[in-house]
């Protein structure tokens, strides 16, 4: 059975060995990174780019930050490990107010630094014309689902293969988030994020679908990957029942070398 107090994290407030304040200024600078480099590319109108910026920004802060405070920079997987135990309540919500505190801040340095030609391209999120709020609400449900789905395989445990590159995957799977999702809704895919514009540019305009849609995607996206798809075990990693093409052709190939095959 959980502990309760565990679960809560209240001992994580005055423990100073759990690091906690350390991670609370790892998400906040993660977050204002992102909001710097990843709005600052909407400028170009080219939603590869915008999508590659902002893949490539995570990426980098996952890598950057990682090893501090698992490298969230996103409320939605926030949530989405909090829902499956990963995260104590409490930290959860302190990183949310940190990632939310440092969305803001990359978004004003980003005003403060480009010319009053740029403001409205600054990354503020809004639905395309003929989308209807309920329309863009699983827009953004979709796109936290995948990248939280995401976030568990790739620091699964079990899957020792893909720790090393589990910022790359990470950070690709918001890129295919930001090719579906800008043209549709503006690809908010992070509240924080989608706060940082908004505070800073004064527009709110379906705002809450920005907050609703992710965390509820983020929701399920851990809940899916713990309950229905299930972390992987060991035995499955090493028998490679799903194994992929490539890697059956390597194991062809070994059988033939040790001679007990052929052409």
């Amino acid at each position: 059975m959980v502990n309760l107090k565990d679960a809560i994290g209240v001992n994580e407030l005055t423990d100073k060995k759990c690091g906690l304040y350390r991670a609370l200024l790892a998400e906040f600078l993660g977050t204002m990174l992102l909001n710097f480099f990843g709005c600052g590319s909407v400028v170009t109108s080219n939603v590869v780019a915008i999508s590659l910026a902002f893949g490539l920004t995570v990426t980098a802060a996952i890598q950057a930050i990682g090893h501090v405070s698992g490298g969230h920079v996103n409320p939605a997987v926030t949530f989405g490990l909090m829902v499956i135990g990963k995260v104590p309540i409490i930290r959860g919500i302190l990183y949310v107010l940190a990632q939310s505190a440092g969305a803001i801040a990359g978004s004003a340095v980003l005003r403060a630094l480009s010319a009053e030609s740029m403001e409205a391209s600054l990354g503020v999120v809004s639905l395309a014309k003929g989308v209807t709020p309920v329309q863009g609400l699983g827009i953004e449900f979709f796109l936290a689902m995948i990248l939280v789905l995401v976030v568990c395989g790739a620091c699964d445990d079990a899957k020792s293969d893909s720790k090393g590159i589990a910022p790359l995957l990470i950070g690709l799977s918001v890129t295919v988030g930001h090719i579906v999702g800008v043209p549709r809704t503006g690809a908010g895919m992070n509240p924080a994020r989608s706060l940082g514009s908004s505070v800073v540019m004064g527009v709110f305009d379906d705002h809450w679908l920005y907050w609703i849609g992710p965390i509820l995607g983020g929701l399920a996206g851990g809940l899916i990957y713990t309950h229905a798809v299930g972390p992987a075990k060991k035995e499955e990693i090493s028998t490679r029942q799903y194994a992929t093409v490539a890697l059956e052709e390597k194991e062809r190939f070994e059988y033939i070398d040790s001679g007990r095959g052929g052409l």
